[in-house]
């Protein structure tokens, strides 16, 4: 696993962002496991996850697109910070845009934040974790409506690798087949629990055996195929 991998897990414990439990997911899952990109809420917390998603897309995508599309409401602050982190690291100047949850009828009107969509750009998107897809789901259609554009792919911070909405295929592989573009994540869960496991932060095991118990039985039930878990 390369190295930035490892710093944003300790990263995403140390920011209080991902935390272990029993949560109840907007899917209705009972998830052993939460990741609230909310919680970011320093200028310095900003900053790093910035940077962590920049150099993610930079490996993954490369930086040859136009837009940033950060889905209301939390992939509006993360395609601004990311935008800056790519100005910062690479050079590279990449527009950002958002939608709006009501359309805005006075000022500056419609349904965007940022830019605005042109034919012909390409454009990726940017979320915090994709559990189901449903979020991608109402966020294409936004996207397809204001220009016809290239939509080059999604990156979120965490994969959760468990089914989609209507098969046994992860969310992203599922919204891979189903939009065309490629759907990637920062780290997987697995890395995550592979990385935590057993493993002392500021003097205390976040993912102990029982903790990997409840992951792992969370999996036989809601693990996406093929992806070899556990």
């Amino acid at each position: 696993m390369e190295s930035y991998k490892e710093e944003f897990i300790s990263f995403m414990v140390d920011s209080n962002v991902l935390k272990f439990g029993e949560f109840t997911l907007k899917s209705g899952r009972k998830s052993p496991f939460f990741m609230n990109a909310g919680a970011y809420v320093t200028g310095a917390q900003l900053k790093k996850l910035g940077e962590y998603y920049a150099r993610a897309i930079h490996d993954t995508f490369g930086l040859e697109f136009d837009v940033l599309f950060g889905p209301a409401y939390k992939g509006i602050p993360l395609s601004v910070v990311t935008a800056v982190a790519i100005s910062e690291l690479y050079g590279r100047e990449i527009r950002y845009c958002s939608n709006r949850k009501e359309i805005k009828d006075h000022g500056d009107k419609g349904i965007l934040l940022g830019s605005k969509l042109r034919d012909g750009d390409r454009v990726l998107i940017i979320e915090d974790v994709t559990t189901s897809g449903k979020s991608i789901e109402e966020t294409v259609p936004i996207i397809r409506e204001q220009a016809d554009v290239d939509i080059v792919g999604l990156m979120v911070s965490l994969n959760r690798m468990e089914k989609g909405q209507d098969s046994d295929q992860s969310a992203l592989d599922e919204i891979k087949e189903r939009y065309g573009f490629e759907a990637q994540s920062i780290v997987t869960m697995k890395e995550v629990v592979e990385f935590l496991y057993n493993r002392s932060i500021d003097g205390e095991v976040i993912l102990n055996r029982e903790t990997k118990k409840a992951i792992d039985e969370y999996y036989k039930e809601y693990g996406a195929a093929g992806l070899n878990w556990g």
